[in-house]
């Protein structure tokens, strides 16, 4: 599988428009363009994180896991993770570790270096992970990675 952006390259850094707003942060809050492609036979839907494993709380910060994406969709638009956007397909968004269902953007401490933020696409063998919003994202996490037949990942930097 290959992840690509039309709103970062791999090891670039990410757009203020995609820092968290709040938490210290004064960004716009807006999930990046993704999409895939080389999507393994037998995929019957998707998941994407966002992971930052520098945040200094002793496991790392995640800022996105979106799950039950339908097979026939390879792309997420920009700004998707926002819960109160429309979208075309119905997904699910667990709450990130701000707290807060759908994206929470970068949000590295103010000096700190950069950070890097993973984000992931997973094909699931499941068309559900059977789940709702209000699951812990660690659950959905282990449900994500016990149904992954394949992954791919897209690294962005940012530092405030």
């Amino acid at each position: 599988m290959k992840l690509i952006s039309s709103d970062f390259n791999h090891q670039e850094t990410l757009n203020k428009k995609q820092e968290f707003n709040g938490f210290g942060g004064s960004g716009d809050n807006v999930s990046p363009q993704l999409s895939w492609e080389n999507i393994p036979e037998g995929t019957k839907s998707f998941a994407v994180t966002a992971y930052d494993p520098d945040a200094p709380t002793g496991s790392g910060f995640w800022h996105w896991v979106a799950f039950d994406i339908p097979v026939e969709v390879n792309s997420l638009a920009e700004n998707i993770g926002n819960p109160a956007e429309e979208t075309p397909f119905t997904f699910t968004q667990s709450h990130n570790d701000f707290g807060l269902p759908g994206y929470g953007g970068a949000c590295p401490p103010e000096g700190d270096k950069a950070h890097p933020y993973i984000f992931t696409v997973h094909a699931l063998g499941v068309d559900k992970l059977g789940i709702d919003k209000d699951i812990p994202n660690a659950v959905a996490r282990f449900l994500i990675h016990a149904n992954s037949l394949a992954s791919a990942s897209l690294t962005g930097f940012y530092q405030r």
